[in-house]
């Protein structure tokens, strides 16, 4: 009799404790990714392989836009999203406690000053020439006497800086408008513009066209301040239950994204 209520007892008492770290391991999770009680995500709005913002509305959709509701959703808090126009702003939210997540390419640059966990998307880059242009593969456009234009501080401006040896390159501050592009690829300011394959295929018109290569692929992917391990262990969870449910993948057909592809499953370190 003594054994059978020392067992109760001790069944009891586990049942209890269980009732109770589940709660607790809830609010842990909310106090570290979201210490102000709402979720805030930096992302970068210019770049439509994260997400979209519609002018008129300012509603925001797209991967990032849908994990992050389904983030916060997960540990029952509210969230919001940074729109930021470069990598260097994401990073600098994430430094300065404006923001508890961030998502950028990854670069080892950058890896300097931010962790990179959890990567989701695999984002391909493409050269822009124009549509009579002989450039038919990205090597045909690294010759002495031509020019590569890319938007400075990007993924792919900063992989064509390290690795075209013949061309030059031109760097922009910003994605010139439509209009602007094709002026200046009709104009040989540049002969090619490198740029991720969705926003190429989005400027693909009469008069430009979109190289069939990649020369980049680069993780997008979620970025933590450096050295917070435990925020970048729950985020890793996180993206392994959604990349195996197919959710990524979903959220890109329903965002009708092209060049890119789900990530694989590993951390950066």
């Amino acid at each position: 009799m003594t054994e059978f209520r020392n067992f109760a007892g001790a069944l009891l008492a586990g049942m209890l404790s269980l009732s109770f770290s589940a709660p607790a391991a809830a609010q842990s999770s909310k106090t570290t990714l979201a210490p102000t009680g709402t979720l805030r995500a930096a992302f970068l709005a210019t770049n439509p392989v994260h997400g979209r913002v519609d002018a008129k509305t300012g509603v925001i959709t797209g991967p990032v836009a849908d994990l992050v509701k389904e983030f916060a959703g997960k540990l029952g808090v509210p969230y919001t999203l940074v729109p930021s126009p470069g990598p260097l702003d994401v990073i600098k939210h994430l430094q300065d406690g404006t923001a508890d997540i961030g998502f950028i390419a990854y670069d080892e640059t950058r890896a300097r000053e931010v962790d990179f966990v959890a990567p989701f998307i695999l984002m391909h880059s493409s050269l822009i020439v124009s549509a009579n242009s002989p450039i038919q593969k990205t090597a045909d456009a690294d010759r002495p006497g031509l020019q590569i234009g890319a938007v400075r501080g990007q993924a792919p401006q900063m992989f064509l800086s390290r690795n075209v040896k013949n061309a030059s390159m031109k760097l922009f501050d910003a994605m010139p408008a439509q209009a602007e592009l094709e002026r200046l690829i009709a104009s040989r300011e540049v002969d090619a513009f490198g740029v991720n394959r969705q926003r190429a295929l989005d400027a693909q018109s009469p008069t430009l066209r979109v190289l069939p290569d990649s020369f980049l692929s680069v993780e997008q992917s979620f970025v933590v301040e450096k050295g917070n391990s435990a925020k970048a262990q729950l985020i890793g969870k996180f993206v392994d239950e959604v990349r195996t449910s197919g959710f990524i993948k979903a959220s890109i057909e329903r965002a009708k994204l092209a060049g890119v592809d789900v990530a694989p499953a590993r951390i950066i370190r």
